[in-house]
């Protein structure tokens, strides 16, 4: 049995564009990103009559990718195989060549030691040829051109997991290893999904979709009472990677599109945890969500008999009803006074949460599949510091956005003993009874949830859910295996549904 590519060398001239500057191509800077973090050797080749100080920006740009430099003449490129070999040594698989149009007959020779020749800006892109050769026309098509030689040379064995997200995110994931390309050990290949290419060619490739699909949101009415999937509006790659998975029930998702709906609703979540009621019987501690209210404007002339009706006193928290997906989702603000909730700057339709005392500590709870994570962070302090805080400013409400900044005090915060008291109450398994609770009601794989304890009564609040976090406080020896397996269980157990459905249908 093969492995597939295991080493990617890349022609200079591919790269860079302008060494006096210097500037990459176009899409250049994305492939280099992705490939970083491979798992994968990687090579910039480059000919021994690049002049000194195009080598040196060479060399800078490799050291900045942790990639390696190599000579490689185009005339004699044999030559160069000898220290590629020397410094990569038996890598276990083949190397793939990525090389200009112009350069496919110096370089082609190579082939015979085994090398993938990858020809850039062909027509023909995609198409096998029997020399072996690999042509194609946009830089991005390379990941799908690796992954396709692994899965060709191992089999069924590996699972391909098709990503996408937003960069930002997609470089978060990969820099702590949690997207290589090379398989894992519990054979995992992660590839790149991307709208610059036709969808059908990627997906065609691909096992199983893992998706932030929050980062596709154009946006988000929750002002009706239609269903969820009609009042979210998704880009139109993502639209057309939803249609697709409607149509071909052998790829699926991880967590389909309709099971991250509730995530995007405040108040469809604070319903929902109010069904934790049936976990906290015969317990010592509680775990519940918070009391709250919706509200569709702040001038209700009623609005304070509805804040005592729903147990809301002052101070609280105001947050937008759509939770994420959108710009102003974060925008929130906590109000002392029922006269500050008139014209308050909070997007409508808005919840207005309880405010729950919590020694300035939060538990971030991570669930991956069966394994329940957490880690303690500092908060928000408690009531009376903010209150006293703000009557420096008349007591106006404090506005801020939550993923940016967090309301602070300049007066005394809760004391050393109050958070260690508070740590010492975290009851893990309350917490874990509630991840699997939720788990189990929201049909999600990998999400997680934010928990505060309450002074005074010990009661844990769940105070926010989130889908596919980064859980990078979890060290990433921990959660990144605990990642790929639940990937990998949630696989083998849509695979054995499709499957028993698939041999139903034919029986009958």
């Amino acid at each position: 049995m093969g492995s597939g590519v295991k080493g990617v060398m890349i022609h200079e001239s591919l790269l860079i564009h302008d060494y006096a500057t210097p500037s990459f191509h176009s899409s250049a800077n994305s492939l280099l990103r992705k490939l970083r973090h491979s798992n994968l050797h990687v090579g910039i080749s480059f000919s021994p009559s690049l002049p000194h100080n195009k080598v040196s920006v060479l060399k800078k740009m490799a050291k900045e990718y942790s990639f390696d430099c190599f000579l490689l003449n185009d005339e004699s490129s044999v030559d160069g195989v000898n220290e590629i070999t020397l410094s990569w040594g038996d890598i276990g698989g083949e190397i793939l060549f990525l090389v200009p149009s112009d350069k496919k007959d110096a370089f082609g020779q190579l082939s015979n030691f085994g090398w993938i020749i990858v020809v850039f800006d062909v027509e023909g892109a995609g198409a096998f040829e029997s020399s072996g050769v690999v042509c194609i026309s946009k830089l991005e098509e390379l990941p799908m051109i690796i992954c396709a030689s692994i899965r060709k040379a191992i089999g069924d064995e590996v699972v391909t997991v098709g990503y996408i997200m937003k960069p930002s995110r997609e470089e978060d994931f990969a820099k702590r290893g949690a997207f290589p390309m090379n398989p894992t050990p519990n054979g995992l290949m992660f590839l790149p999904l991307t709208f610059e290419l036709p969808l059908l060619s990627q997906l065609q490739l691909v096992d199983i979709v893992l998706h932030k699909a929050t980062d596709e949101i154009i946006s988000v009415d929750l002002s009706g009472s239609s269903e969820s999937s009609n009042r979210i509006t998704f880009s139109t790659g993502m639209q057309e990677l939803q249609r697709y998975m409607e149509h071909h029930s052998d790829c699926f998702t991880i967590d389909p599109l309709d099971k991250i709906y509730p995530v995007l609703d405040r108040l469809k979540i604070q319903q929902i945890l109010l069904g934790l009621d049936a976990l906290n019987k015969e317990r010592c501690r509680a775990i519940r969500g918070p009391h709250f209210l919706k509200v569709n404007g702040f001038n209700d002339p009623d609005l304070a008999q509805s804040l005592s009706e729903a147990k809301l006193s002052l101070p609280s928290i105001v947050k937008p009803q759509v939770a994420c997906g959108v710009a102003d989702a974060h925008s929130m603000a906590i109000t002392f006074r029922v006269e500050d909730f008139k014209d308050l700057n909070v997007p409508l339709p808005a919840i207005v949460q309880e405010y729950v005392d919590h020694s300035s500590t939060i538990f971030k709870i991570y669930v991956l599949g069966e394994q329940v994570f957490y880690a303690v962070k500092k908060s928000i302090p408690n009531a009376n510091v903010l209150t006293k805080s703000s009557e420096k400013n008349e007591l106006k409400p404090l506005l801020f956005d939550s993923l940016k900044s967090l309301p602070t005090s300049t007066g005394p915060s809760a004391g050393a003993d109050s958070i260690k008291t508070n740590i010492n109450s975290f009851d893990l398994e309350l917490v874990t009874d509630a991840a699997n609770w939720l788990a189990r009601k929201l049909d999600l794989t990998i999400f997680g949830f934010d928990v505060v304890i309450q002074e005074g009564t010990g009661d844990h609040v769940i105070v926010d859910v989130n889908y596919l976090p980064s859980f990078k406080e979890v060290p990433d020896d921990i959660a990144v295996p605990a990642f790929w397996k639940a990937i990998r269980h949630k696989f083998e157990s849509r695979n054995r549904k499709y499957k028993k459905l698939s041999s139903g249908l034919s029986c009958s």
